[in-house]
Protein backbone atom coordinates (compact mmCIF):
# COMPACT_ATOMS: atom_id res chain seq x y z
CA UNK A 1 0.00 0.00 0.00
CA UNK A 2 1.07 3.60 -0.54
CA UNK A 3 1.42 6.14 2.26
CA UNK A 4 -1.96 7.58 1.27
CA UNK A 5 -3.52 4.13 1.52
CA UNK A 6 -2.14 3.68 5.03
CA UNK A 7 -3.29 7.15 6.07
CA UNK A 8 -6.77 6.36 4.81
CA UNK A 9 -6.77 2.98 6.53
CA UNK A 10 -5.79 4.57 9.85
CA UNK A 11 -8.05 7.64 9.34
CA UNK A 12 -5.11 10.04 9.70
CA UNK A 13 -3.20 12.59 7.62
CA UNK A 14 0.59 12.46 7.98
CA UNK A 15 1.77 13.00 4.41
CA UNK A 16 2.78 16.68 4.50
CA UNK A 17 6.33 17.74 5.39
CA UNK A 18 6.98 20.58 7.81
CA UNK A 19 7.15 23.98 6.12
CA UNK A 20 8.67 27.27 7.30
CA UNK A 21 11.31 27.81 9.92
CA UNK A 22 12.20 25.35 12.64
CA UNK A 23 11.88 26.79 16.14
CA UNK A 24 15.37 25.74 17.23
CA UNK A 25 18.64 25.25 15.39
CA UNK A 26 19.02 22.01 17.33
CA UNK A 27 15.78 20.50 16.01
CA UNK A 28 15.38 19.28 12.44
CA UNK A 29 12.37 19.62 10.16
CA UNK A 30 9.62 17.05 10.52
CA UNK A 31 9.45 14.30 7.96
CA UNK A 32 7.51 11.13 8.65
CA UNK A 33 9.18 7.74 8.31
CA UNK A 34 8.02 6.25 4.95
CA UNK A 35 5.39 3.56 5.33
CA UNK A 36 7.49 1.36 3.04
CA UNK A 37 10.32 1.58 5.56
CA UNK A 38 8.04 0.84 8.51
CA UNK A 39 6.78 -2.27 6.73
CA UNK A 40 10.35 -3.54 6.31
CA UNK A 41 11.22 -2.66 9.91
CA UNK A 42 8.42 -4.67 11.47
CA UNK A 43 8.91 -7.59 9.11
CA UNK A 44 12.43 -7.91 10.52
CA UNK A 45 12.29 -6.50 14.05
CA UNK A 46 10.29 -7.99 16.89
CA UNK A 47 8.23 -5.55 18.93
CA UNK A 48 5.67 -6.88 21.39
CA UNK A 49 2.28 -5.53 22.41
CA UNK A 50 3.67 -5.26 25.96
CA UNK A 51 6.39 -2.82 24.88
CA UNK A 52 6.17 0.89 25.67
CA UNK A 53 7.55 3.07 22.89
CA UNK A 54 8.67 6.70 22.83
CA UNK A 55 8.95 8.48 19.48
CA UNK A 56 11.09 11.60 19.81
CA UNK A 57 10.12 14.23 17.25
CA UNK A 58 6.87 12.40 16.47
CA UNK A 59 5.42 15.08 14.21
CA UNK A 60 1.87 14.16 13.22
CA UNK A 61 2.11 10.74 14.84
CA UNK A 62 2.52 8.31 11.95
CA UNK A 63 4.76 5.88 13.82
CA UNK A 64 2.55 5.95 16.91
CA UNK A 65 -0.61 5.07 14.98
CA UNK A 66 1.15 2.41 12.92
CA UNK A 67 2.51 0.66 16.04
CA UNK A 68 -0.79 0.99 17.90
CA UNK A 69 -2.79 -0.49 15.02
CA UNK A 70 -0.47 -3.24 13.81
CA UNK A 71 1.64 -4.16 16.87
CA UNK A 72 -0.69 -3.25 19.72
CA UNK A 73 2.04 -1.58 21.78
CA UNK A 74 1.57 1.70 23.65
CA UNK A 75 3.33 4.76 22.23
CA UNK A 76 4.14 8.24 23.49
CA UNK A 77 4.94 10.80 20.82
CA UNK A 78 7.08 13.73 21.97
CA UNK A 79 6.84 16.86 19.83
CA UNK A 80 8.05 20.42 20.44
CA UNK A 81 6.26 22.12 17.53
CA UNK A 82 2.81 23.48 18.44
CA UNK A 83 1.25 23.02 14.99
CA UNK A 84 2.52 19.48 14.58
CA UNK A 85 1.39 18.61 18.10
CA UNK A 86 -2.11 19.89 17.31
CA UNK A 87 -2.10 17.91 14.05
CA UNK A 88 -1.17 14.79 16.04
CA UNK A 89 -4.08 15.36 18.42
CA UNK A 90 -6.49 15.77 15.49
CA UNK A 91 -5.16 12.57 13.98
CA UNK A 92 -5.63 10.81 17.30
CA UNK A 93 -9.26 11.88 17.50
CA UNK A 94 -9.90 10.52 14.00
CA UNK A 95 -7.91 7.34 14.69
CA UNK A 96 -9.94 6.58 17.82
CA UNK A 97 -13.26 6.87 16.01
CA UNK A 98 -12.78 3.27 14.91
CA UNK A 99 -12.51 1.52 18.26
CA UNK A 100 -10.57 -1.73 18.32
CA UNK A 101 -9.73 -3.53 21.53
CA UNK A 102 -6.34 -4.80 20.36
CA UNK A 103 -4.87 -1.35 19.70
CA UNK A 104 -2.18 0.05 21.94
CA UNK A 105 -2.68 3.35 23.72
CA UNK A 106 -1.39 6.51 22.04
CA UNK A 107 -0.34 9.64 23.89
CA UNK A 108 1.20 12.89 22.69
CA UNK A 109 3.28 15.26 24.80
CA UNK A 110 4.25 18.78 23.77
CA UNK A 111 7.77 19.07 25.11
CA UNK A 112 11.40 19.50 24.21
CA UNK A 113 12.90 16.03 23.96
CA UNK A 114 15.65 16.78 26.48
CA UNK A 115 13.01 17.79 29.05
CA UNK A 116 10.73 14.82 28.59
CA UNK A 117 10.53 12.77 31.80
CA UNK A 118 11.20 9.11 31.05
CA UNK A 119 8.56 6.72 32.39
CA UNK A 120 9.96 3.56 34.06
CA UNK A 121 7.80 1.41 31.76
CA UNK A 122 9.25 2.85 28.55
CA UNK A 123 11.66 0.42 26.93
CA UNK A 124 11.78 1.21 23.18
CA UNK A 125 12.95 4.59 21.90
CA UNK A 126 12.62 5.70 18.29
CA UNK A 127 14.67 8.36 16.53
CA UNK A 128 14.42 9.53 12.91
CA UNK A 129 17.32 12.00 13.16
CA UNK A 130 15.07 14.52 14.97
CA UNK A 131 17.70 16.80 16.46
CA UNK A 132 21.42 17.52 16.77
CA UNK A 133 23.89 15.32 18.61
CA UNK A 134 23.89 17.75 21.56
CA UNK A 135 20.18 17.12 22.18
CA UNK A 136 20.54 13.41 21.48
CA UNK A 137 23.21 13.09 24.18
CA UNK A 138 20.96 14.81 26.73
CA UNK A 139 18.09 12.47 25.87
CA UNK A 140 20.37 9.44 26.11
CA UNK A 141 21.53 10.52 29.56
CA UNK A 142 17.95 10.86 30.75
CA UNK A 143 17.19 7.33 29.52
CA UNK A 144 20.32 5.89 31.14
CA UNK A 145 19.46 7.60 34.43
CA UNK A 146 15.99 6.06 34.26
CA UNK A 147 17.48 2.63 33.61
CA UNK A 148 19.75 2.93 36.64
CA UNK A 149 16.78 3.82 38.83
CA UNK A 150 14.47 1.23 37.22
CA UNK A 151 16.52 -1.56 35.57
CA UNK A 152 14.93 -2.99 32.43
CA UNK A 153 15.71 -4.15 28.90
CA UNK A 154 15.90 -1.14 26.57
CA UNK A 155 16.49 -0.80 22.84
CA UNK A 156 16.93 2.18 20.53
CA UNK A 157 15.48 2.05 17.03
CA UNK A 158 17.13 4.59 14.74
CA UNK A 159 16.24 5.41 11.15
CA UNK A 160 18.45 7.34 8.73
CA UNK A 161 21.18 7.60 11.37
CA UNK A 162 23.48 10.62 11.16
CA UNK A 163 27.24 10.15 11.40
CA UNK A 164 27.28 12.12 14.67
CA UNK A 165 24.79 9.72 16.26
CA UNK A 166 26.62 6.72 14.87
CA UNK A 167 30.02 7.82 16.17
CA UNK A 168 28.57 8.58 19.60
CA UNK A 169 26.78 5.24 19.94
CA UNK A 170 29.67 3.17 18.60
CA UNK A 171 31.99 4.72 21.19
CA UNK A 172 29.60 4.63 24.13
CA UNK A 173 30.10 1.69 26.54
CA UNK A 174 26.37 1.24 27.17
CA UNK A 175 25.39 0.58 23.54
CA UNK A 176 25.74 -2.55 21.44
CA UNK A 177 24.55 -2.80 17.84
CA UNK A 178 22.00 -5.62 17.84
CA UNK A 179 20.57 -5.48 14.32
CA UNK A 180 20.86 -3.61 11.04
CA UNK A 181 17.86 -3.55 8.72
CA UNK A 182 18.49 -2.10 5.25
CA UNK A 183 15.59 -0.71 3.23
CA UNK A 184 16.00 -2.26 -0.23
CA UNK A 185 15.09 -0.26 -3.33
CA UNK A 186 13.41 2.56 -1.43
CA UNK A 187 15.67 5.31 -2.70
CA UNK A 188 18.12 3.52 -4.96
CA UNK A 189 21.26 2.65 -2.97
CA UNK A 190 21.32 5.34 -0.28
CA UNK A 191 23.26 3.68 2.56
CA UNK A 192 21.47 5.86 5.12
CA UNK A 193 18.17 4.17 4.27
CA UNK A 194 18.39 1.65 7.07
CA UNK A 195 17.34 0.99 10.64
CA UNK A 196 19.90 0.36 13.35
CA UNK A 197 18.78 -1.36 16.55
CA UNK A 198 20.96 -0.74 19.60
CA UNK A 199 20.68 -2.66 22.82
CA UNK A 200 21.29 -0.55 25.91
CA UNK A 201 23.04 -1.86 29.02
CA UNK A 202 23.87 0.18 32.12
CA UNK A 203 25.18 -2.81 34.07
Amino acid sequence: MTKIDYDELLHIDTSEKQEGFVQSIHYHRYEATPYEALTVLFENYQMKSTDHVVDFGCGKGRLAFYISAFIGASVVGVEMNERLYEDALRNKAAFLQEKKSDRGEVFFVKSLAEKYEINPLENRFYFFNPFTIQIFMKVVNRILDSMEAFPREVEFVLYYVSQDYLYYLENHPSFTLKQEIPIPNLYDTNQNERFLIYQVDVG
